[in-house]
């Protein structure tokens, strides 16, 4: 379950680099006036910074109940192939996710990566609710 648990945080990292890196580079090329950052107020950052922020925002909602899950999991040692199968689902379809999101960002296609995402999240709880 930590492999699933790691290539989600290796996903949030490289999301969360990308974004800072991308504000540095809208600061120092005057694009967004530096002081905005000090409070999110006064200017309007582009497109581009704004789809990553609220990807990165995305994941730290949903996968906190993907986390807990693989705590318990762990710490329980309840390893099993459907749950690991489900997690590995999951850590697929948020990254379907964030790549749509930062890409073309056709919300249907990002809407349905969504669902099905949540749907294995529950799937997961579900699972976890019947051998607890």
């Amino acid at each position: 379950m930590i492999y699933p648990m790691f290539a989600l945080v290796l996903l949030t990292f490289f999301v969360g680099i990308r974004l800072g890196a991308t504000r540095f580079a809208n600061a120092r090329s005057g694009r967004v006036k530096g002081g905005y950052y000090r409070l999110m107020q006064g200017d309007t950052p582009p497109d581009g910074e704004l789809k990553l922020a609220r990807n990165f925002s995305n994941l730290f909602e949903g996968p906190v109940l993907f986390y807990a899950f693989g705590a318990i999991v762990i710490a329980k040692n309840l390893a099993a192939p459907l749950p690991l199968a489900l997690a590995w689902g999951y850590v697929a379809l948020r990254a379907v996710h964030t790549a749509i999101h930062l890409g073309r960002n056709h919300p249907i296609h990002r809407f349905l990566a969504f669902l099905v995402s949540s749907i294995l999240l529950l799937a997961m709880w579900g699972w976890l609710a019947l051998v607890l």
